[in-house]
């Protein structure tokens, strides 16, 4: 079935596949396209409108990504965010400058004149900034909808035109009413149709999945994770006895997570093998410090396991696995991007492989495969597990991976999580975990000095992973857990928590 889309044009921002994500979320078909292809997407799709997202260009650099002019000339509904608003205000003739004071995080928006955009909302509330370029001259026939204390044209628009700009993030939650605007854009700018739900994806990824997979088999990298865990169910509804789950028990799980797996598994009906490898992979991240090293082995030891394994199964030809777009994201999957870090999904595969990747999740958040999980009828209690990265303990010990390490790391985890539980935050927090840090401090234990090992607690606030905030625990629940960690994990006589938010910081410390 082909819908008509709201096109998000991509200059390279980290955050394009949030604002598609957002223009589903109101109901309606988005697809990324990038900005040297935005012409002939226009001319194939028929889109109800575009938009154009931010970026880490400034549009007066000699080499910035500036799509072609023509498309403000075919009676289209424009929307630019950030960069975008600076991209249509200097390809229409207004001007911008390097701001003599950047703006990053909360400000507060004062609307001026009344517009489509803003219809139904309040005349002053938070927006998100990051930009260190503004417009300082609007393009003939533009008038300022919105300012912030650092920018006179926070928003901006024609609207006889239908083309919109705003200096501030509508995607992201830290901005109030932000999906009220995107959704004024899409229904009373662009006249766009409900086109979209998660059910309808369902179904058009089984068929997709049918026509890709043939009569080949498929052979599931599964973890247990709800990643892995509904790309798995997805496949099995699609091709059945053809998906041979293989989970690896890679010896860096958490206390019982061996087990846990294994019955849930089984009792949704998949297929499954356990392999016992965890003598491999340690053998492997023997001496290995890097954390990026660390990685790329985990994935290719990864590979090889399944290539071996996949050589036992008769027509095996494709890998599935649970990759997200945060992955995709992080690893530079998508043109332009900045690299963060490799992720072991999407990163670390060997140029020989010989099976070919399935990734039916790839262009999906997190909440929107817990949302498919949903649709699959997979249990609550699965889809609300906490994310946890395929790499594991491994880069939650930082420095050098070893048995010891593990067994200290899963202990005081397994406490951290138990005393969550107990307190019945664990399903309000996104993801929370605890570290292994590679230092030692001086401590008195029973009128003794000691010299023991760190441990440093985790937990976020996140909707989606692309964006976290630390979560604030009440004080005897972080008190409970120091002293429950330090009497009962040996070697250990220090507990830190970690307050840093992603973006300056990651979620995962490696």
């Amino acid at each position: 079935m082909k819908r008509r889309p709201i096109l998000v044009v991509n200059f390279g921002s980290q955050y394009v596949q949030l604002i598609a994500r957002r223009i589903r979320e109101i109901g309606i078909y988005s697809e990324i396209v990038h900005w040297e292809e935005l012409t002939q997407a226009v001319e194939e799709k028929e889109p109800f409108g575009i938009i154009l997202s931010g970026g880490p260009a400034s549009v007066y650099s000699p080499d910035a990504p500036l799509p072609d002019p023509a498309i403000y000339e075919m009676d289209i509904p424009i929307l630019g965010i950030c960069y975008g608003l600076q991209v249509l205000t200097h390809q229409l003739g207004g001007k911008v400058e390097k701001s003599l004071r950047q703006e990053y995080g909360r400000a507060r928006l004062k609307v001026v004149k009344d517009s489509p955009l803003f219809e139904g909302l309040p005349r002053e509330f938070d927006v998100w900034m990051s930009h260190a370029d503004r417009v300082v001259k609007l393009p003939e026939g533009f008038e300022t909808l919105a300012v912030s204390d650092n920018s006179p044209h926070a928003a901006v628009g024609n609207r006889e035109r239908k083309i919109y700009g705003l200096q501030f993030h509508p995607e992201v939650v830290h901005t109030q009413h932000g999906k009220e605007i995107l959704s004024n854009f899409a229904y009373k700018v662009c006249n766009a149709q409900r086109n979209w739900e998660m059910g309808d994806f369902l179904k058009e990824e089984i068929e997709e999945i049918r026509s890709k997979v043939g009569d080949a088999k498929v052979i599931a990298a599964l973890s247990g994770g709800v990643d892995s865990t509904v790309a798995s169910l997805l496949v099995h509804r699609a091709v059945g006895d053809q998906l041979h789950c293989l989970f690896i028990d890679h010896g860096l799980l958490r206390k019982g997570e061996r087990q846990e797996v294994e019955m849930k598994l089984r009792a949704l009906g998949l297929p499954l093998k356990v392999i016992d490898a965890g003598k491999l992979f340690l053998s492997r991240l023997r001496g290995v410090e890097d954390p990026e090293e660390k990685r790329k082995i985990i994935g290719n030891t990864f590979i090889e396991v399944f290539e071996e394994e996949a050589r036992k199964i008769e027509g095996a030809r494709f890998l599935l696995q649970g990759t997200l777009y945060p992955d995709v994201v992080e690893s530079a999957g998508i043109k332009g991007s900045a690299k963060i870090k490799t992720h072991h999904n999407v990163g670390g595969l060997p140029e020989d492989m010989n099976l070919e990747l399935l990734e039916p999740l790839r262009e999906l958040f997190k909440d929107e495969v817990r949302q498919l999980g949903r649709e699959l009828g997979i249990p609550e209690e699965v889809l609300m597990r906490h994310p946890f990265p395929g790499p594991g303990l491994a880069i939650r010990i930082l420095g050098e991976v070893n048995e010891e390490d593990l067994n200290t790391l899963r202990e005081a985890d397994s406490i951290y999580i138990e005393e969550l539980r107990k307190a019945g935050l664990y399903k309000e927090i996104w993801q929370a975990f605890a570290v292994l840090l590679p230092i030692k401090t001086v401590g008195v234990m029973g009128d003794v000095r000691t010299y023991e090992k760190v441990i440093a607690l985790r937990a976020v606030d996140s909707k989606d992973g692309m964006t976290a905030d630390w979560y604030r625990l009440p004080y005897e629940l972080l008190d409970r857990v120091m002293r429950r960690i330090i009497n009962e994990v040996k070697g250990v006589n220090r507990v830190v928590y970690d307050v840093s938010s992603k973006p300056p910081s990651t979620i995962e410390w490696e």
